[in-house]
């Protein structure tokens, strides 16, 4: 598994995530739109941590440098 995103790929997707969960902390979103922005924002934090995303892979994307 090459890492194929940049390090701020992967804050911007830990930002979004800690977003989501302001979100539904301050019981702005509920129901069928928690579950799936719930879903969004664990993907978003473990491709975040890992920098690896299986959709940029697939569609040979990648937003880090070849040397790093």
């Amino acid at each position: 598994m090459v890492k194929n995103m940049s390090k701020a790929d992967g804050i911007i997707r830990i930002i979004v995530a800690l977003a989501i969960a302001g979100l539904w902390y301050a019981e702005l979103i509920s129901g069928t739109l928690l579950i799936i922005l719930g879903v969004v924002a664990a993907i978003f934090i473990i491709t975040g941590f890992i920098n690896f995303c299986p959709l940029y892979a697939a569609f040979g994307l990648r937003t880090r440098s070849k040397k790093g």
